[in-house]
């Protein structure tokens, strides 16, 4: 651990003269890989500081502890060296932390699936819900959003939508949204105000780029044809829907918002190509034999990783055991709390594993 942190506190140095060369930011790309970079060590270099200036107070306390004779002074000593110590230990937890090797797709860019399971309209007014919840959490990021097919119901509900979000590490807080959401609330056409239990199901898929992934164009199978809408209405009278099948994995992607042919191919290629990304690295993952077996949660879309109870304002996640009383806030995207738990329990369980 030692020789790593040297190797990172070394490396920090070296960015420290990169980002003070006013040349840099002529080449965009490199400038915001730099920037990340000196943002996730100056994190490390931080918390190593901390604790270095930690232990030379921690020594001071415990030599005057020792030399003291006035028991007042002595006991106040003994206090602050436990109150020292225990910063300490919080702070090497930290830097132990962040010395585990980031997943190299925490920084990428993601498209999103929502979509209604049981629970009918229900299902589809919280689809509506909890895409709201992701899309105001990405305002306070500064990311872009981005829908990219969307099926919306007569009664204001989305039975399902597909959206992209990019912007600094957003796979890395929303990769632990992939699992089946259940939510218990009395529905808004329920005259008896009995609670009614919905779910629905989110998958999170880091978005490749076109070098990343290779599909080739005898792959693919691509079909045109007219928009439909709510109803069997027809959307426009020229044949801009797109559906393009992914022949060696069966995946189909099927894209009609946009009015223009071409922009809707673009649409689902770029669907596409997440999802194939995914289905193959999900295949290399179970390859490395339960490689992540300890993470929170296998993110199996199968499985149910939270519940969304309104009667008693209360969010709850099954991997994690953490409850919060305030789902009121997190249904107006106030949700960095949870995802905050789910990173660090996800790290801890990496440090044990590697520890073991």
């Amino acid at each position: 651990m030692n020789e790593r942190l040297n190797s990172l506190l070394q490396r920090y140095a070296t960015v420290l003269i990169l980002v003070q060369d006013p040349n840099l930011v002529k080449d965009q790309s490199q400038y915001r890989n730099v920037m990340r970079e000196y943002a996730q060590l100056g994190e490390i270099a931080s918390a190593n500081a901390e604790i270095e200036t930690l232990t030379l107070q921690a020594n001071d306390a415990q030599v005057l502890f020792q030399e003291e004779k006035d028991p007042d002074m002595r006991e106040l000593a003994k206090e602050e060296l436990h109150a020292l110590e225990s910063r300490l230990g919080e702070a090497e937890n930290r830097l132990k932390l962040l010395l585990i090797p980031r997943d190299p797709l925490d920084e990428k860019n993601i498209i999103m699936e929502i979509r209604a399971g049981t629970g009918g309209d229900e299902a589809a007014l919280f689809v509506a819900d909890l895409f709201r919840v992701y899309s105001r959490f990405a305002e306070t990021k500064d990311w872009k959003f981005e829908v990219m097919s969307i099926n919306e119901t007569e009664l204001g509900g989305i039975k399902e939508i597909i959206f992209s979000i990019s912007g600094n590490n957003v796979y890395e807080n929303l990769r632990y949204e992939s699992g089946v959401h259940r939510v218990q609330r009395v529905p808004v056409t329920e005259s008896a105000g009995r609670i009614h239990t919905s779910a629905v199901t989110v998958a999170v898929l880091p978005e490749a780029d076109e070098t990343e992934i290779d599909i080739k164009p005898d792959d693919l199978r691509i079909d045109v044809m007219r928009a439909g809408g709510p109803g069997g209405q027809c959307v426009n009278t020229t044949d801009s829907a797109v559906r393009i099948t992914h022949l060696p994995s069966g995946i189909v992607v099927h894209c009609q918002d946009e009015k223009s042919q071409i922009k809707n191919k673009a649409k689902a290629m770029r669907i596409l190509r997440a999802r194939v990304y995914e289905a193959e690295a999900a295949k290399a993952q179970a390859e490395r034999a339960e490689a992540r077996k300890n993470q929170v949660g296998s993110g199996d879309r199968s499985e149910r990783i939270r519940t969304y109870n309104f009667p008693q304002n209360r969010l709850t996640d099954h991997r994690i055991n953490l409850t919060l009383y305030k789902l009121d806030l997190i249904m107006q995207g106030d949700i960095a709390e949870l995802f905050d738990a789910l990173k660090l329990s996800a790290r801890e369980d990496l440090l044990r594993a590697t520890a073991s």
